[in-house]
């Protein structure tokens, strides 16, 4: 059986994630709004094992702007798929067919699906797909990815157009200057392109463009590149416009014929109607940013308060009782107290202390997966493009600190969607800031102890502080390390949409089973350590008084430090250095210490360590310092330099530090 490899390409938001998805089956993550798919995702197309499909970044055209892009074109242009499935949004086809247009010049394979039909029909809308699929010389198959309508008919019809190489008719649709431009340099770079791999209308294309990748990979001469600038002048003064508008004349001149010939639009279609006037209200200049962060205090009360706490308490008390029973167990079959505190002082009590907020977890992020998937969180990044500006950055920025709020790592690595190599290392530095959903047991474990009738607020005081310091960082780092202006932001906003119930609940599970295997894998091991240094000396014997430990020896030299932050417990400083490791370890670090068997032990314990206002600037503290390993890593990866990941790491530990200090004492004036 003849393996083919698919390659799903197009626009952002126009279901490309979503398809992707119902083809292979696989439970990708799907988003809303720019940045998701940041790196490819392969997968075996369901029904047809023989053919895998891979999920490029969503791109609105083939020049290497973006880090997209470029993953895009090299992948298309290097890995030669045997067929192309182009995913347009039939609602927006105007816009998305510029994209089409591009992938055809590639002379691969190709399928045009025709997405969200399901809502032009809804409309009162109609298209032509015979004859738009005349028009453009490749099959197009009309689709609802969200219904899974018609996906398994563009399966078939992609295996079959990639295992008979039906390549997509030739069509020439430039004129005048641009078609003599095209054309001239064609016959010039002949030989070079079909050596390169090139086809050559494409490769002509891009030199009219002035793409520099194009003119190293055919490896054009010095006089080549004079007789292109000469023919693309030329261009440029018979048209009175530069090259860029010349050529998007040219591809929006024919997609307007074929729109006329194939398309009956009458209205905009309901979701757009619907989303115009939702609109008005959620991305008014004045209220925008006030009704996101209302939206997200309910968010907090109801995760912190009203659902969360029940279900925690039933979480740690079915734990609790585990952890009695297995006790018990080992008592009677008469195992080693050592091995009996490594169990139950060491795993249950840490890694049990970690598994008790996997409710919060769970609530807080289906709350901000409804959000995702109904095109709000797209809003809020355009509303928020503005006050970015004044830090230096472009609205395209909040992407990757919006994923921040769910986890570094991805945060930091979708950073590759910027295009300019400024705001993305500025970006890297100020994302940790924002609060990681690994840091919300700190949260719930601090409320708990000290302020359990208000979580809500001073959960949303904890993610307003991050902010406020990215804030202040931005305007200090724009003037100083990271000069420079932000590049344009431009960003096609979805429909609002009901949410997917099935896309809401893969997201759920999604961060459950990361939060369990790494409770499970980092966690486990780190407590299996943190257990070892309490309980031994640096004579390797077991004491009794954990304050005799390697581990209390190590907290005690840096305890000193944060006396000015109200804290100088050598127990609190242990926990921050192993919360380096993971920042669930906080907790885990802190349990195991204190001996505490669940909540109500461990809030008593924490209140011989902190006054209020010292557990809130120790909170503080643990939100802003340098993040765990694994982001460390991944700053450093993307950075491309240890210096540079350092830097970042040591800013962003004392930003930690002069931020704890001064809320200790305000707090402490009013607390």
């Amino acid at each position: 059986m003849n393996s083919c490899l698919l390659a799903l390409a197009g626009n952002q938001n126009c279901g490309k994630t979503t398809l992707f998805n119902q083809l292979t089956g696989s439970n990708q993550h799907v988003g809303n709004f720019p940045g998701v798919t940041v790196e490819k995702k392969e997968g075996a197309l369901l029904r047809h094992p023989e053919a895998s499909l891979v999920d490029l970044p969503g791109i609105y055209s083939l020049s290497p702007y973006t880090a997209e892009e470029v993953v895009t074109r090299d992948f298309l242009l290097q890995e030669h798929p045997d067929a192309i499935i182009n995913i347009i949004d039939a609602t927006n086809i105007e816009r998305n067919l510029y994209l089409s247009l591009q992938l055809m010049t590639l002379r691969i394979p190709m399928v045009l699906a025709l997405n969200m039909m399901d809502e032009v029909r809804a409309s009162g809308n109609s298209i032509d797909i015979s004859g738009l699929s005349r028009a453009l010389g490749v099959p197009v198959v009309p689709i609802s990815a969200s219904k899974n309508e018609g996906v398994a008919e563009l399966a078939r019809t992609a295996v079959r157009v990639a295992k008979e190489k039906q390549l997509p008719e030739k069509m020439d649709f430039c004129s005048g200057e641009v078609h003599k431009a095209i054309h001239a340099i064609s016959h010039l770079i002949e030989d070079q392109a079909a050596k390169a791999g090139y086809p050559t209308r494409f490769a002509a294309t891009k030199l009219v463009e002035g793409d520099q990748p194009t003119m190293e990979a055919l490896h054009i001469t010095e006089n080549q590149r004079h007789i292109v600038s000469h023919v693309v002048e030329d261009m440029e003064q018979a048209l009175g416009t530069d090259r860029e508008a010349a050529l998007a004349d040219m591809r929006y001149q024919f997609i307007e014929q074929v729109c006329r010939d194939c398309v009956v639009k009458h209205q905009e279609s309901r979701e757009q109607i619907r989303s115009e006037k939702i609109d008005r209200v959620l991305t008014h200049r004045v209220w925008g940013i006030p009704i996101f962060l209302g939206i997200m205090l309910v968010i907090f009360w109801l995760t912190f308060s009203v659902l969360g706490g029940p279900l925690q308490e039933w979480t740690e008390m079915g734990i609790g009782a585990f952890s009695h029973w297995v006790s018990g167990l080992m008592e009677s079959a008469s195992v080693s107290p050592a091995l009996r505190s490594l169990v139950i002082d060491g795993v249950f009590a840490g890694v049990g202390s970690v598994l008790s907020f996997l409710p919060l977890i769970v609530l807080l992020f289906f709350f901000l997966s409804l959000l995702e998937d109904s095109g709000y969180m797209a809003r809020v990044a355009f509303v928020m493009d503005k006050p970015l500006r004044r830090l230096g950055l472009s609205g395209r920025s909040f992407v990757p600190m919006l994923i921040g709020f769910g986890c570094s790592v991805p945060a930091i690595m979708s950073t590759r969607t910027l295009s300019s190599e400024r705001d993305r290392k500025m970006t890297i530095l100020l994302t940790p800031f924002m609060s990681c959903s690994a840091k919300l047991p700190i949260y719930g474990m601090i409320t708990a102890a000290f302020f359990p009738r208000s979580g809500g607020i001073v959960m949303m005081g904890i993610y307003l502080i991050g902010v406020a310091v990215a804030i202040l960082s931005g305007l200090l780092l724009k003037n100083t390390v990271f000069q420079g202006k932000p590049v344009p932001f431009v960003m096609e906003l979805p429909a609002y949409r009901i949410p997917s119930p099935k896309t809401v609940g893969l997201l759920m599970w999604e961060k459950a089973k990361d939060f369990i295997r790494k409770a499970f894998t980092v966690i486990f091991v780190a407590t299996i350590v943190i257990w070892f240094l309490q309980s031994f000396s640096w004579g390797f014997t077991m004491v009794e008084d954990s304050s005799q430990s390697i581990l209390a020896s190590i907290g005690s030299v840096l305890a000193p430090l944060f006396v000015p932050l109200g804290f100088s417990d050598w127990r609190a400083t242990s926990a921050l250095i192993t919360g380096i490791t993971a920042k669930e370890a906080v907790v885990s670090t802190l349990s195991i210490l204190t001996g505490a068997a669940g909540d109500a032990q461990l809030s008593a314990a924490l209140a011989a360590m902190f006054t209020p206002a010292s557990s809130f600037a120790f909170l503080v503290f643990t939100v802003l310092y340098m993040p765990c390993v694994a982001a460390f890593a991944a700053s450093k990866r993307e950075l491309g330099s240890w210096r540079a990941a350092l830097f970042t790491a040591a800013y962003q530990t004392g930003a930690a530090y002069l931020t704890g200090l001064a809320v200790y004492q305000i707090a402490r004036l009013f607390i």
